[in-house]
């Protein structure tokens, strides 16, 4: 009787099975990663977009929300604890007092579900999605990959040349977003490098971490090329945090390898070395020679002040903020931002918001709603920090990537705020930290 070797008796792995296997593992969890695979997508930049429609992963989120409700009803269990429940819900009678006061039925409409599917009721979607802290990680990856796409799209516009227009060159990374939208690739990119920095730091094998450095090190590249000069801001501060939190040591460590990236990529390659120290030094130059679009920010930044301290209570009332922007801003206020590039021709877009989420629920909320939304994000931020210490035990990957997730968006809100097809992924990012913030502490600690 002959005996084959055991390599050669044992059963060949099923390829079909092991690929259901992984997909039975992400479970819930594929909705959220559907929903991030819809934003890689090309839009119809002239269509949606302008006239405030809703875009495919606005429709897949609405699935999202769906899906998570019936599977909460069917698994009769407890969706949120009372806490969840209280910092999530905290927006609901804000913005519903706010639409009393729009200046019509369908901004009311319009501005109420956009709020609510943002800040309520996708994060909360996301929370219930993500079991475990392996159904976090895939979240994370899936950030990174849509990152690395959009990115390679925006390194592709720089080097072609069929980018957004800036300083008269269409050199703009922007991905599939457009020329209206040019915060969205920025603002993916950056999602994705500050997942890959948390997974690099804090992920358990040694492969992995060195695939999320290797990706980290690639996003930034497009980031630079996104001539995003508060993307900019806000990840430096986020990443240097993140490298704080593990230790003085290897903080030096990848510092010096920052340091040294950065003068291969400008100093060695000459990764767009003018335009990058043009936009570079104008960021100092914001109050002594700012340029037109910082003035036309200041200048709004003025008129929502003014609105508020004419409605201090409950604001203009929602979606008001373009309609009321004319009587309170000055003089220095231009007609529009130039738009061009991208697979556009040139034109002029309005302003139609302050650029300023603080200040734009500010004016067009008052006090009240202001204190309600970043009363929530304040508990997501404490609840999540208040995690950090124990978090070592299971790896720091995710908590770095939730409190840095959070921590950038709201560094973010300061010179931007909610509209185009990129802000669905903001409610993701609410959803990962109110899930580390606010999960069952009994499931985060068997994660």
């Amino acid at each position: 009787m002959t005996v084959l070797p055991a390599a050669l008796a044992a059963p060949r792995p099923d390829p079909a099975r092991a690929l259901l296997a992984a997909v039975r593992r992400a479970g819930p969890v594929l909705p959220v990663l559907l929903l991030i695979a819809m934003l890689g997508l090309p839009l119809d930049t002239g269509g949606a977009q302008e006239s405030g429609g809703g875009t495919p992963a606005d429709a897949v989120s609405g699935l999202l929300v769906l899906f998570c409700a019936v599977r909460a009803v069917r698994t009769r269990q407890r969706p949120l604890t009372r806490t969840a429940l209280l910092v999530l819900a905290l927006p609901v009678v804000g913005v519903a007092i706010a639409a009393l006061g729009a200046g019509s039925a369908d901004n009311a409409l319009v501005g109420t579900a956009r709020y609510y599917q943002i800040l309520v009721l996708v994060p909360a979607a996301v929370l219930l999605a993500v079991r475990d802290r392996d159904d976090f990680r895939r979240v994370a990856w899936g950030l990174v990959a849509l990152a690395l796409w959009q990115g390679g799209i925006g390194v592709h516009q720089y080097l072609t040349g069929t980018g957004a227009s800036y300083a008269g060159e269409d050199v703009r990374a922007v991905g599939t977003f457009g020329a209206t939208d040019v915060m969205g690739m920025s603002t993916v990119v950056a999602y994705g490098l500050l997942c890959s920095v948390a997974l690099a730091l804090g992920g358990r094998a040694l492969r992995e971490r060195l695939g999320a450095l290797g990706c980290a090190a690639v996003l930034v590249v497009p980031l630079a090329l996104s001539f995003s000069r508060g993307a900019w801001i806000a990840t430096a501060v986020v990443v240097t945090a993140q490298i704080a939190v593990t230790g003085l040591r290897r903080a030096a460590r990848l510092f010096t390898a920052a340091v040294a990236l950065g003068v291969v990529l400008v100093g060695g390659l000459g990764v767009g070395t003018d335009m990058l120290q043009e936009r570079l030094s104008s960021i100092t130059q914001v109050t002594a020679a700012p340029d037109q679009s910082v003035t036309d920010r200041y200048t709004m930044w003025a008129a929502a002040i003014d609105m508020w301290q004419e409605h201090p209570a409950t604001g203009v009332g929602l979606k008001n903020f373009p309609a009321y922007r004319d009587s309170h801003a000055s003089l220095a206020l231009s007609s529009g931002s130039d738009v061009a590039g991208a697979g556009q021709s040139y034109r002029r877009q309005p302003l139609l918001s302050p650029h300023n989420m603080y200040l734009l629920v500010l004016s067009e909320q008052g006090l009240l709603g202001l204190c309600a939304i970043t009363g929530g994000w304040a508990a997501l931020l404490v609840l999540g920090l208040r995690r950090l210490p124990a978090a070592r035990r299971g790896g720091l990957d995710c908590a770095l990537a939730a409190c840095g997730l959070l921590v950038w968006q709201l560094i973010d809100f300061a010179y931007a705020d909610i509209g185009g097809p990129s802000t669905v992924l903001t409610a993701v990012v609410f959803g990962l930290a109110a899930w580390w913030a606010l999960a069952d502490r009994g499931t985060a600690a068997r994660a």
